[in-house]
């Protein structure tokens, strides 16, 4: 290539390096205006429609921010009260909680620990220790960055006022900033351009619409079937495993663990511990395939083994700043893969030079 088509290659790669160094400096005041932002991309469609009806630009950024904080705070508001409760009752049945998995699970163990050799007994207690204590540091170093990155500098007085101008300003003038954004593309690559970002933004919402269903669909679905079936702090359990769904299998994975050990420590019966992770079984067989086929679907182009690689990335690197844009980059970077490689794909480095086609 020539040296004017190498200038174009050499200032993408200039502006990106320096993104990636502003954002890696600026990471610790981010979080209200990356909020803002997704805020704004969530409900710019709503603004959109507002419009279509005849409402002013303002009044429906004003009216679907308004929405949006009810209910955010109609949720906190049924929610915390029923959370207080759960957390007091697991406070006063603690203690027994835990006498009861020692009498069950200590015997047990026991008895498989009298049936081996002394020599493997010694090896599993020496790998035990290993690992636990190399987990237990993973865990406590991955939370203190979550938090410290997340929450140091700015505090939740300054997330509360910042994101709501932010949203509202980026709502309001969202499509005049995509129309300035569009005049600044390079004449020759803009549409392109115009068709890998459009493909993102496809890619992006419907995961976010997605996941997000699939969130409420199983929080609701365990809420509902353990609390029906007696479960202490269900109604609790359900909400974590809707929350932590958004990273797929991980939500269902906690909430199997929690419900079977409180189960075990609740009933009597092994029946019904069996029934408690029947319903698990048969809420991951429901979700896996008619739920998150339907609503996410395939052709989002997300796997969901990126997503938990991209959100505990995100998290380890830049605490809960990167795991808000964790998926968004998985987005990006998973669409300029697919266009890097049919690019490769059909350039005469794959085909062989000289080569006229596929077969030449």
């Amino acid at each position: 290539m020539s040296a004017g088509e190498h200038r174009p290659l050499r200032f993408w790669l200039l502006a990106l390096a320096a993104t990636l160094a502003s954002l890696w400096l600026l990471s610790g005041m981010l979080l209200p205006f990356v909020l803002g932002i997704a805020i704004a991309y969530l409900l710019d469609p709503i603004v959109d429609r507002c419009a279509r009806l005849g409402l002013p630009r303002w009044a429906g950024t004003l009216l679907a921010l308004c929405g949006f904080a009810v209910g955010i705070a109609g949720t906190v508001v049924l929610l915390v009260p029923l959370f207080k409760v759960q957390l007091l009752r697991l406070a006063d049945r603690l203690p027994m909680l835990v006498e009861r998995v020692r009498d069950e699970m200590v015997p047990a163990l026991l008895g498989l620990v009298d049936r081996l050799r002394p020599e493997d007994v010694e090896r599993l207690r020496s790998a035990a220790t290993d690992y636990a204590g190399d987990v237990v540091l993973w865990i406590g170093s991955f939370l203190t960055g979550l938090l410290s990155r997340g929450f140091a500098i700015l505090d939740v007085v300054s997330v509360l006022v910042i994101t709501p101008v932010v949203a509202f300003y980026l709502l309001r003038d969202w499509d005049l900033i995509v129309s300035t954004v569009d005049g600044w593309l390079p004449r020759r690559n803009a549409d392109l351009i115009r068709a890998e970002v459009r493909e993102v933004d496809r890619t992006l919402a419907g995961f976010v619409r997605g996941q997000s269903a699939v969130c409420v669909i199983l929080g609701a679905y365990y809420a509902v079937v353990l609390t029906l079936v007696g479960l202490d702090f269900g109604l609790s359990i359900g909400v974590v495993v809707g929350v932590l769904s958004i990273i797929p299998y991980v939500g269902s994975a906690v909430g199997l663990l929690a419900s079977v050990s409180l189960a075990v420590a609740q009933y009597d019966s092994w029946t019904m511990v069996g029934v408690v992770a029947g319903l698990f079984l048969f809420g991951q067989f429901i979700e896996g395939n008619f739920v998150t086929p339907r609503l996410v679907g395939g052709s989002v182009g997300l796997h969901p083994v990126w997503v938990m690689f991209a959100l505990l990335a995100g998290g380890y690197l830049f605490g809960f700043l990167g795991v808000l844009v964790a998926v968004p980059v998985a987005a990006v970077v998973g669409v300029g893969t697919r266009f890097a490689l049919r690019q490769y794909l059909g350039s005469a480095y794959f085909r062989g030079r000289g080569a006229d086609g596929p077969g030449g």
